[in-house]
């Protein structure tokens, strides 16, 4: 695949790892530091994949490689980094917030420093949100960060994101002008929730299973006001899937048509506050056989100014900027590939 400078792309899930533990404990004072470890293992383990490239770091430590492989490689103008996920699994939320802020730190040290100095690499802001009030002052920590773009919060949780609890969260990330990026990570483990039904089986079925989470998150944000609450906040679904959006806000609008009543803080149809307030990120996207097929129900949910391009780099399921889509409407392309995300970050 040759480069083509000529596009503009941004890419709005990147995900970045230190090379080994000691990179985070660096950051880590005691009694964290010897508690801490990368996790070798995991509950739903990806299995690996037979052509994967086994080049001797961990993949996404490497800010050279990811320069090569994919910014100079598509010509990306800018990359949202992604840090160490599963935080929230644990259960002592001293720990928790002491790993956030110690990968905050390195992150704005090297990727956002070092590695950085064209400022194509922007981060998101990790929190463990089992502590609100910690979370909003690791927000105002680094909101004044010229690289800090976002706020990272994993879809693993006791309870939907839409309750009062977290609503701190909410407030710093609205006060600091910074969207909240929702990402898998922590589902069914350690002391988050399962599915409504219980624990998955294996991997596929955990993976598969992330966009119910999403639903949930959002469908709580909404019902429970929270756009309304704060009214000037930005929520990314990143990583969660999309054609799922427009069954389920025809099925809220319905609802919310006959049940308004119960919820008298929506003053509008969920529809129009996703609209307003909530973008997509593309992987992964989900292909039936027919492109005509994604298409029609991509435009059924306003893909066109609802969708950001994401590569998931360098995960297994990465898909490149020339892959990860049917072909669009011209009238779409620059949008989903660039505009909606210069717009949503005010890059």
């Amino acid at each position: 695949m040759t480069n083509n400078l000529t596009r503009q792309i941004i890419d709005c899930d990147v995900h970045v790892y230190p090379r080994n533990a000691d990179e985070i404990k660096a950051y880590l004072d005691q009694p964290w530091k010897h508690r801490f470890n990368i996790r070798k293992n995991s509950y739903y383990k990806k299995p690996s994949s037979p052509v994967a490239l086994q080049l001797g770091d961990v993949p996404g430590s490497d800010p050279d490689l990811l320069r090569e492989q994919l910014i100079k490689r598509w010509g990306i103008a800018h990359v949202i980094l992604f840090t160490q996920g599963h935080i929230t699994a644990n259960h002592d939320p001293d720990y928790s917030n002491a790993v956030a802020r110690a990968y905050n730190t390195w992150l704005s040290e090297t990727w956002l420093g070092q590695y950085n100095p064209d400022g194509v690499f922007k981060g998101s802001i990790v929190i463990n949100h089992h502590d609100p009030t910690a979370s909003a002052a690791e927000i105002d920590r680094w909101a004044g960060h010229p690289h800090m773009i976002q706020v990272q919060m994993d879809t693993g949780a006791r309870a939907p994101f839409g309750q009062r609890q977290y609503q701190p969260i909410y407030e710093a990330a609205e006060r600091n002008g910074l969207p909240i990026a929702l990402h898998p990570g922590g589902e069914s483990m350690g002391i988050n929730k399962p599915t409504w039904l219980g624990l998955p089986s294996h991997y596929t079925e955990y993976y598969t299973g992330f966009s119910f989470a999403m639903q949930s998150h959002l469908v709580s944000i909404l019902t429970e006001g929270i756009f309304e609450r704060f009214p000037k906040l930005k929520i990314v679904i990143a990583e969660g899937g999309v054609t799922w959006l427009p069954s389920l806000i025809w099925r809220l609008d319905q609802e919310w048509k006959a049940l308004r009543s119960e919820v008298p803080w929506m003053k509008r149809f969920p529809s129009e506050y996703v609209r307003d307030h909530v973008r997509f990120t593309t992987q992964p996207m989900e292909r039936p056989e027919h492109d005509e097929d994604l298409l029609s129900v991509l435009e059924m949910m306003d893909a066109e100014n609802l969708l950001m391009f994401s590569s998931d780099y360098p995960d297994s399921d990465f898909v490149s900027p020339d892959d990860s889509l049917p072909q669009l409407p011209t009238t779409w392309q620059t949008k989903v590939m660039y505009d909606n995300a210069r717009n949503w970050y005010s890059l």
